[in-house]
């Protein structure tokens, strides 16, 4: 089952609240110090959110014409009020070509596995010959000893409550979340985020590309590895 609009949207509504900008940052830094070591004129983030990635890019990369695409308008529209080039519109309705193609922060496993054939040849026909094509994932662990539970949080104006599982395959995350809303009372908001197991092996496969990477890593100090940070040359 793919993502609607609306759920992604709702996650838009609650990203600050997740409190995970330090391993973000420390995500980030494998992507910077991946493409400190290319010459590159042109990238693309696919799922760019709010733009946080982006506009740190532009910082330490300048020069090179940088763009962003998301399915939720209301990421798109905090990109555009960062000054960043992004675009409601799907990877595979995109016009041009890139150098380098990143998806950030969790973006491939908002596929599930019958996408990633279509998925990957999109990404493809988007990148210049020799281009790269860099992204993070969850592992296995990742999902099931970091992933999963019960999350609960507020602030002055809302109330989020987040109920997690994963059967192998999917994870399954409910959002509930109470927005202060007009006369002290508050509306309610519900929605359904699902995540997708891939291992490195079968995203290899089905890429159709060079493998040039694949590292296990750890953004929140533990003894395995949480995530894999994979780059793919076309």
């Amino acid at each position: 089952m793919a993502n609607s609009t609306e759920s992604l949207d709702l996650y838009a509504r609650v990203e600050d609240m997740l409190e995970n900008e330090e391993a973000i940052a420390s995500l980030y830094t494998y992507y910077y110090d991946t493409l400190s070591n290319l010459s590159f004129d042109s990238l693309l983030d696919v799922g760019c959110g709010s733009g946080a990635y982006l506009a740190a890019l532009q910082q330490r990369f300048p020069s090179v014409k940088a763009k962003g695409i998301d399915l939720s308008p209301v990421m798109v529209k905090r990109a555009q009020e960062q000054g960043i080039d992004a675009e409601t519109v799907d990877l595979c309705a995109l016009e041009g070509r890139f150098d380098v193609i990143t998806a950030v922060f969790d973006m491939m496993n908002y596929l599930p596995k019958e996408a990633l054939e279509g998925f990957f040849g999109c990404i493809r026909e988007h990148l210049n010959e020799g281009g790269m094509f860099m992204f993070d994932m969850n592992s296995l662990y990742g999902f099931e000893q970091v992933a999963v539970g019960a999350y609960v949080t507020e602030d002055a104006h809302r109330f989020l409550a987040i109920d997690s599982d994963f059967d192998g395959d999917v994870y399954t995350a409910d959002f509930t979340l109470f927005e202060d809303a007009e006369r002290g009372c508050y509306a309610r908001m519900s929605q359904t985020i699902q995540q997708y197991y891939h291992t490195p092996e079968e995203i290899e496969q089905c890429s159709k590309m060079q493998l040039l990477a694949a590292e296990p890593i750890s953004l929140y100090g533990l003894d395995e590895a949480d995530k894999w940070f994979m780059v793919l040359k076309k």
